[in-house]
């Protein structure tokens, strides 16, 4: 009788429903979440023609994507699980990353522009060791204000609409960080070989700068 009893309770039976539903809805949440968070990265920025630069010149690519990959897992979840917190600080955070990133995003340009200029740098011998790799990945992954403006708020903000599934939304929007820049390092790389030629080399760099130049004058403007 006991045993009856409980299956005729009503609040088993919604219990069972809400966990049926949050486990239907996990599938079709990371979906959007990794429809939303490819939309995102993949814009072209600062981080990925730094990638795509990578790749080309066969250099610490690896890292370089290992790098962005856990970067985005960082911000995803801060968007994620802290959203509210976040958006309270938002507005002297964003500030003082929006400078930052015009000062060092207009002194990498430049560097890239030299290098254009300079046969010597696109040799062999001019590779960087894995640190200053490291470091510059860093620099334009955490530097970039518009990464704390679309991961954070917007993609955190995504995430949240889906409930009680919006870790699941989460970890689809993370997937989408992983294939894209696997895809972008690992592409570059395999084409790195007929794209080889300093004329080519030349034309990254100057393809690179004129990214980096228009990202540090859009956020000056602040637009």
């Amino acid at each position: 009788m006991r045993w009856a009893s409980r299956r005729g309770d009503p609040r088993l039976a919604i219990v069972m429903t809400t966990a049926l539903a949050t486990a239907l809805a996990g599938p079709a949440s990371a979906l959007t979440g990794f429809g939303t968070g490819f939309g995102f990265i993949v814009a072209i920025g600062p981080q990925n023609a730094w990638v795509l630069r990578q790749g080309v010149r066969r250099e610490h690519i690896g890292l370089v994507i290992a790098i962005c990959a856990l970067s985005d897992l960082v911000l995803i979840c801060v968007g994620t699980g802290a959203i509210r917190l976040v958006t309270g600080l938002a507005p002297w955070v964003l500030e003082v990353l929006r400078w930052g990133g015009v000062v060092y995003l207009t002194a990498f340009a430049l560097s890239s522009f030299r290098s254009a200029l300079r046969p010597g740098a696109l040799e062999e011998s001019a590779a960087r060791p894995a640190a200053s790799v490291a470091a510059t990945t860093l620099a334009l992954t955490w530097l970039n204000p518009h990464v704390y403006l679309d991961t954070v708020l917007m993609l955190g903000t995504v995430t949240n609409d889906f409930g009680p599934a919006r870790w699941w939304a989460a970890a689809g929007a993370w997937a989408a960080s992983i294939v894209w820049f696997t895809g972008l390092g690992l592409g570059a790389r395999a084409l790195s070989r007929p794209l080889s030629s300093p004329r080519t080399w030349r034309v990254v760099d100057v393809l690179v700068g004129c990214v980096m130049l228009g990202v540090a004058v859009h956020l000056a403007l602040g637009s």
